[in-house]
């Protein structure tokens, strides 16, 4: 067999296991409710109880000696011990022990519901409160392996039971009080050899335990496989979306979205070396009326420092030459306490929409220091911590003490067009130079110096213009796009959940 086809096929399998097991729940319900009108529905109580675990105190925990199973050792179903603690051994605690091929389920957290199976060489364990055992009462009328099918099966059951807001729970009674159907052991076996072929995608031609579920239940997988195929593809468009957007940003600030009708006749206007004589006299006038602080002095642009051809009526520039900022204002020593304060942090940002979604009303005395920005309206605000998020938006509002935080700039450019300078900071070869630029453990960010360093590509103030008006158009192209792979997820998502809805609405045994 072709490596292609190798790869193609492991692809399909691991699609029909992915589906499997997100469906085992609704295929081991169809399975019971099909069952019920051979075998009635008893409580599972009379079968199973719900061991649950001791609650070990973590002043007594050990380095070393047996150790405890916590919720946080769940991993893919499996127990990892690499981060547990330990306790003593004690036979007082023997009830509390867990042996290979126990199955056992998270009662509380963010993670209820969740399965572990022991597997072997992991020697004696304990587990902790909070972690619930399924112990078979009698071995002779139950498979341990159906247990596990089960426990599949009320996951999400188990999740609605739950109670308590912060913390949520559910206790072993709950569970034992749910409801199976409970065939006989040689049925049990019938369906887990169902199940285990299906899962592996080697289902035989015969029949396990019952035709017509059987075969509804492939069915049902089958089509379950497809919609998760249309949902991967999905997903492939709206990446390649992304990297459309990406594309023409980038060519945007090469010059190629310019048309030969747009870029003629640029001898007969202003070139970028002429806008940026004009910005550097009026930014030496705002100087002049001492509404700039005085600036670092910028290094000169070297050749090896230009990372791609622009046209040549365009000339490089560094970002600190061409933009203002708006001052800082020290608000606890200007303001008094009681004053209120339109504030904006960075998780106030929009990365998706690149506005500003919340803004914070707050005393000065509620405040902390580096809430200093001022901010205003048509100045880019864009976060220099973590500036590979993407934090940034033009300010469109215009309110009273409109404060940011020190994590962000907020500048505009000067005599130039401030949407190309936005879409300029979204170029996807900007943020990963960022990102390999950023300092720090807590908060990763860039220096001020390293952003005003930034090579910027200065167009013609008409060609910016332009090209924003271009840009625009192909977002908004882009943004049809998606909502379109949008809807179309939502449907199938939909068509998913009647598919698995009806699945579970009883049907007549032929």
């Amino acid at each position: 067999m072709a490596k292609g086809n190798r790869t193609i096929n492991l692809y399909k399998d691991d699609v029909w296991k992915s589906v499997f097991f997100e469906s085992v729940g609704t295929y081991v319900n169809v399975i019971n409710n099909e069952l019920s009108q051979e075998y009635p529905l008893e409580p599972l109580s009379d079968y199973i109880k719900i061991g649950g675990g001791y609650a070990f105190k973590t002043s007594e925990y050990k380095k070393s000696g047996i150790p405890i199973i916590r919720i946080s050792d769940f991993n893919n179903e499996q127990i990892d011990i690499s981060n547990c603690v330990y306790y003593d051994e004690d036979a007082s605690l023997s009830k509390y022990e867990l042996k290979e091929n126990d199955i056992i389920i998270c009662l509380t957290g963010g993670t209820i519901a969740k399965l572990g199976i022991v597997q072997a060489g992991l020697g004696k364990l304990y587990m902790n409160q909070r972690v619930g055992r399924f112990d078979i009462l009698d071995n002779s009328k139950f498979e341990k392996e159906y247990v596990y099918w089960i426990a599949r099966s009320v996951q999400s059951i188990i999740k609605n039971l739950a109670w308590g807001a912060a913390i949520p729970n559910v206790s072993p009674k709950q569970i034992e009080k749910l409801q199976f159907s409970f065939p006989p052991i040689e049925v049990q076996r019938q369906i887990i050899e169902f199940l285990n072929d299906l899962k592996n995608n080697t289902i035989q031609n015969k029949v396990y335990f019952n035709e017509s579920i059987e075969r509804h239940i492939i069915e049902l997988q089958n089509n379950n496989v497809a919609l998760k195929d249309v949902n991967s593809e999905l997903t492939h468009q709206l990446d390649l979306i992304k990297q459309l957007r990406q594309a023409f940003l980038r060519e945007a600030m090469q010059g190629k979205l310019l048309t030969p009708v747009t870029s003629s006749g640029v001898e007969k206007q202003e070139t970028g070396h002429e806008l940026l004589a004009k910005i550097k006299a009026e930014k030496a006038k705002i100087k002049a009326e001492k509404k700039l602080k005085k600036e670092k002095e910028l290094p000169p642009i070297t050749e090896d420092e230009i990372p791609f051809e622009i046209p040549e009526h365009w000339v490089w520039c560094r970002l600190g030459e061409i933009i203002s900022y708006t001052e800082n204002l020290d608000i606890h020593k200007k303001l008094t306490s009681d004053t209120e304060i339109n504030y904006v942090d960075i998780a106030s940002i929009d990365n998706k929409e690149y506005i500003i979604k919340e803004i914070k009303k707050s005393k000065v005395s509620e405040l902390s220091t580096r809430a200093r920005r001022v901010l205003k309206k048509g100045y880019i605000i864009y976060s220099t911590v973590r500036p590979y998020l993407k934090n940034i938006a033009i300010i469109n509002q215009d309110l009273p003490n409109f404060i940011g935080s020190t994590g962000f700039n907020v500048f505009k450019p000067i005599v130039s067009d401030v949407n190309f300078l936005f879409y300029f900071l979204l170029t996807p070869d900007l943020n990963k130079r960022y990102e390999e630029m950023m300092v720090g453990f807590n908060s990763p960010s860039i220096t001020n110096e390293q952003f005003e360093n930034t090579l910027f590509p200065l167009p013609p103030l008409h060609e910016q213009e332009q090209i924003v008006a271009k840009l625009e158009e192909l977002m908004a192209f882009c943004d049809g796009l998606e909502e379109s792979i949008k809807e179309s997820q939502g449907y199938n998502e939909k068509l998913l959940q009647q598919v698995l809805r009806e699945a579970l609405q009883p049907k007549a045994v032929v």
